[in-house]
């Protein structure tokens, strides 16, 4: 079966192994249709602007394109830049962020619902035993 995602690095640097096919089946399904792509910080700033009026770099950005479809835009600079505001390490805040695109690709919008759901994906998959 073919996997119904694709990871794009337009960033600079090697990204770490993240188990990027559970996340995406887990929280949108099989038959959903998921683009991630790395981008740099003009790039997320331009988007960022372009969409929602920002003119600054955000850390991801989620484009839900059909019911079945979606793409999730992260800048990995700015991402290193919130480690300590957010006190994970670079691998576990990708993976959030993940999590946090695909459950505003399902639908959610920041609630304390969106954070127990986020919560719940992150200690399945990022918890340190």
């Amino acid at each position: 079966m073919e996997d119904k995602i694709s990871i794009i690095n337009h960033a600079k640097g090697k990204l770490p192994s993240l188990p990027f096919v559970l996340i995406k089946e887990d929280i949108l399904g099989e038959n959903y249709s998921l683009s991630i792509a790395f981008i740099s910080k003009e790039k997320s700033k331009k988007l960022n602007n372009t969409y929602r009026k920002k003119n600054k770099p955000t850390n991801i950005l989620s484009f839900p394109l059909s019911k079945k479809e979606g793409e999730i835009l992260i800048c990995p600079e700015v991402v290193k830049k919130e480690l300590k505001k957010f006190r994970k390490t670079y691998r576990e805040l990708l993976g959030f962020l993940v999590i946090h695109g695909c459950l505003h690709l399902k639908g959610m919008e920041h609630s304390s619902t969106m954070e127990r759901r986020e919560e719940k994906y992150d200690q399945k998959y990022f918890s340190r035993h």
